[in-house]
């Protein structure tokens, strides 16, 4: 049975303030949790309907289990239709981004998201292309509020997501950065070489100036119709299958 303190605390995680007090975030869903159970996080607690109770003994790590009804997950999910389990998981400790970790390979670096939609497809996106590491700025939307959570369909899991200032980062880093923008060179004659960094701007002003003049190279993904722009989550869905396939050359 859930206690009262328990009920406050699992809903006090949908606010970014208490995420970072009790350095704790929220997964819903079995498939979603069973992701997490599998990676190098730490699970604290999961709470599960009998529903999927003859699932469990497949997992394959001591846990933190309470069996709970489904009108307890009701006062706790902060989905419209609950899922079958929840999990209380600890926000990872991340060591900052280093030059050893990303060299070799390509990063995301995002200036500015704010849609949590759009933050949970491009990490599920970054799964797909075997990207490990996402840099954010500070004001890019956390990526363990519960919406981006969901979007990411457990994919958070796999793809580290580092906070930082970005122009002290950008200056310190020596790397190709390489940046979304409307007038850059076509993204499909660029030869984006074996390592960089891909700069995603905000929804509705993109790169800020002061990203924007550390650009080694500017990009742009050529409009054939009259839209008058794409939206974050797809544009870099376009980048990463534009670096993977030059992989395939």
């Amino acid at each position: 049975m859930l206690s009262k303190s328990q009920i406050s605390l699992i809903k006090s995680l949908q606010h970014k303030k208490f995420r970072r007090e009790h350095q704790l975030f929220v997964v819903e869903g079995y498939k979603s949790v069973a992701e997490f159970i599998t990676s190098p996080y730490s699970i604290q607690t999961l709470f599960y309907t009998p529903a999927i109770a003859a699932k469990l003994p497949k997992i394959p790590k001591k846990l933190n289990f309470q069996e709970i009804t489904v009108a307890e997950l009701e006062k706790i999910t902060g989905l419209t239709t609950p899922q079958d389990a929840l999990a209380l998981v600890q926000v990872p400790d991340y060591t900052p981004v280093v030059l050893e970790n990303i060299k070799q390979k390509f990063t995301l670096v995002l200036d500015g998201i704010q849609d949590p939609g759009n933050l949970g497809t491009i990490i599920r996106t970054a799964d797909w292309f075997g990207i490990e590491n996402i840099i954010c700025s500070t004001d890019t939307v956390d990526a363990y509020n519960p919406k981006v959570v969901q979007a990411t369909m457990g994919s958070l899991a796999r793809v580290k997501v580092h906070y930082t200032t970005l122009t002290d980062l950008l200056t310190t880093l020596p790397l190709p950065i390489y940046g979304a923008l409307l007038n850059g060179k076509n993204i499909y004659t660029t030869n984006f070489g074996e390592e960089g960094l891909i700069v995603m701007g905000n929804e509705g002003n993109g790169l800020r100036p002061d990203i924007e003049q550390l650009i080694s190279e500017a990009i742009t993904i050529p409009r054939v119709g009259n839209a008058e722009s794409l939206n974050v989550g797809i544009a870099t869905a376009l980048f990463c299958s534009e670096l993977n396939r030059k992989r395939y050359k």
